[in-house]
């Protein structure tokens, strides 16, 4: 009888782990697969044409670049919102906190539509930037306007639990011995939420790699211009060119996955560190 309970459990435990990676294998790995394989059908000579064809090149280009202002934007402008959550009481604060969840709720093609409505050619704001030489809609800071909304929550939601955690005693011995606010921010604070800082900005790079309905109501689908990653795989697929868009979504994939195994890979890393 003895024998039989830890035989029992670990059928169990082999059954619940075997379900888990079939349907890790069923959603992810086999898409992934199917995805690879069918790119790299053609051949090399035939991925590399469809790489370099200029409209595919701008898109790409035009992708990483808006992602890349995003993640510098969101690094900065998260990490101060997770700060003043954190460490400020003032009215409304429980509604702040409950309104930086919203993206992750809304449609992004509903997110598209209310930026247009704000800032769109025939809006009051639009307009008046639009006299100003700043147009917003239909341009590539409207891309960028895009792609901060949908990935507002990740850094301040990586970098809100570590501030909690934080023991202040650090903070105010560096502040007893002399030091002024922003030196104690950068050499006592910042190394301790730099890999949250880091973790937040990577999701979130990843995750602008990949939007499509947000940014396509704002961007305005001008090839060489606002055309990005996505809508291009979009058109291609639309006109008949699958092996267009099958190239274009492998560079995106593969730059998504490799963010994500890099940033695995440093957090595991840096766990001893963090931990002494």
């Amino acid at each position: 009888m003895s024998r039989q309970a830890p035989i029992g459990a670990s059928k169990s435990d082999l059954v619940l782990r075997g379900t888990a990676l079939a349907y890790l294998g069923l959603m992810v790995v086999l898409p992934l697969t199917a995805l690879s394989v069918r790119a790299a059908e053609p051949g090399f000579g035939a991925f590399w044409k469809e790489l370099t064809n200029p409209f595919a090149w701008h898109a790409l280009k035009l992708t990483f670049a808006t992602a890349l202002v995003m993640v510098f934007i969101n690094a900065v402008m998260g990490t101060a919102t997770a700060w003043v959550l954190v460490r400020y009481s003032f009215p409304g604060k429980g509604i702040m906190n409950a309104l930086i969840d919203v993206p992750f709720a809304v449609p992004t093609v509903v997110t598209g539509l209310m930026l247009v409505a704000l800032y769109g050619p025939t809006s009051v704001l639009g307009s008046f930037l639009g006299r100003h030489g700043w147009g917003v809609i239909y341009q590539q800071p409207g891309i960028v306007l895009a792609l901060l909304f949908v990935s507002y929550p990740f850094v301040i939601r990586s970098v809100q639990p570590v501030l909690l955690e934080m023991d202040p005693a650090e903070e105010e011995a560096a502040a007893t011995l002399g030091a002024g606010a922003f030196t104690t921010f950068r050499r006592v604070t910042f190394p301790t939420l730099w890999p949250a800082i880091l973790t937040g900005t990577a999701l979130a790079f990843s995750r602008a790699l990949g939007e499509f309905g947000s940014v396509v109501m704002v961007a305005g689908n001008r090839p060489l211009q606002t055309k990005t990653g996505p809508m291009y795989i979009f058109g291609e697929i639309e006109s008949g060119n699958r092996d267009g868009a099958m190239v274009v979504s492998v560079v995106l994939l593969a730059s998504s996955l490799a963010i994500l195994i890099v940033l695995n890979r440093m957090q595991r890393h840096g766990r001893p560190v963090h931990g002494r």
